[in-house]
């Protein structure tokens, strides 16, 4: 079965961190750019991070910069985002995505085609 899984989410204190993991089974991520998305109730699914096939190169959206940092794990098949100084504001279901590229970071969810369930991130004030 190919899937992408999240975990690491959680309840969290604002000023909190969370490292969020990306795990790859039945579908390669390796040799492809890997991107996270977050979606709120009620609100559009909204960019965050992507990183290139060789970790070499990132994108953050303006919102997360300085504060989240998006990595691949050696073994290829895993991705992490590093979320530090969580805010209330930061609360989102954050989901993985495998793009179609290996290169293409721009935040367009249409350049990604398989994507995790999600994992609920929240922030307490």
């Amino acid at each position: 079965q190919m899937q992408l899984v999240e975990s690491g989410g959680g309840l969290v204190q604002a000023g909190g961190s969370l490292r969020l993991s990306c795990e790859a089974s039945g579908i390669l991520l390796g040799g492809y750019a890997v991107g996270w998305f977050r979606q709120d109730p009620g609100k559009e699914r909204e960019f965050v991070a992507a990183i290139n096939w060789s970790g070499r190169n990132t994108n953050y959206a303006d919102s997360v910069k300085g504060r989240f940092t998006i990595s691949r794990g050696n073994a290829g098949n895993t991705v992490y985002l590093q979320i530090d100084s969580l805010k209330p504001e930061d609360t989102a279901v954050y989901y993985c995505a495998r793009g179609k590229y290996n290169s293409d970071l721009r935040p367009l969810s249409g350049n990604f085609d398989y994507w995790g369930q999600g994992t609920q991130v929240t922030v307490s004030s």
